[in-house]
């Protein structure tokens, strides 16, 4: 009877162990790495393809609050660099940002002129999965405007349609500097489990 109390406790153990594995963090990138978040000294645009986001993982924004801020902002408000209405502002000098959802995230400085001159972040967040990933990250591609376009619209001298023309396009394929570490906790659980499995 002992036996069979013992092996009910290892068996919920390690499930327990195997959920707590998976479910617990993710990869903490942060953001310019040694340098922080910055409009000095750090292309935030070949930081972040040089890594792959995955919901779960954190974004830890390091700053003087006294100079710079961050704002979560809509794609149409990242290419403009306006920071009002933003979808989160942080202003502490020290914050974590948590990926919860797919696709692309967009932060920007709020202190005038900072965003154009390069202190704005976009990134890509991927499904979590149980293993590092390299599945390509749309980057924005230049194109040439077409000389055989249609007549223009009343909209086609505005600010919003004078810049460069972009279209989304692959990139090369992103390759992270560190494993995800709930994902080798979570692999390990489950070979735990199976091991289990096969002993019982």
């Amino acid at each position: 009877m002992a036996l069979i109390k013992n092996k009910s406790f290892f068996v919920s153990l390690m499930i327990l162990v195997a959920l707590f594995g998976v479910a617990f963090g993710g990869t903490v990138h942060k953001v310019g790495d040694s340098k922080g978040w910055t409009m000095m000294g750090v292309d935030f645009e070949a930081w972040a393809s040089s890594r792959t986001f995955q919901v779960g993982d954190s974004l830890v924004f390091e700053y003087n609050k006294d100079y710079h801020d961050v704002n979560e902002v809509t794609p149409n408000n990242f290419e403009l660099c306006v920071p009002s209405n933003p979808l989160e502002r942080y202003q502490t000098g020290s914050d974590t940002v948590t990926l919860t959802k797919t696709g692309v995230h967009n932060f920007i400085c709020g202190v005038p002129s900072h965003c154009n001159i390069g202190q704005k972040l976009q990134i890509v967040v991927l499904p979590a999965s149980l293993g590092p990933v390299a599945a390509p990250v749309p980057r924005p591609v230049r194109s040439p405007r077409s000389s055989l376009s249609p007549s223009p619209s009343p909209l086609a001298d505005s600010p919003v349609n004078n810049g460069p023309g972009y279209q989304m396009g692959p990139s090369p394929a992103p390759h992270s500097a560190a494993l995800n570490s709930s994902a080798w906790i979570g692999f390990y659980s489950l070979i735990s489990l199976l091991s289990l499995f096969i002993l019982v």
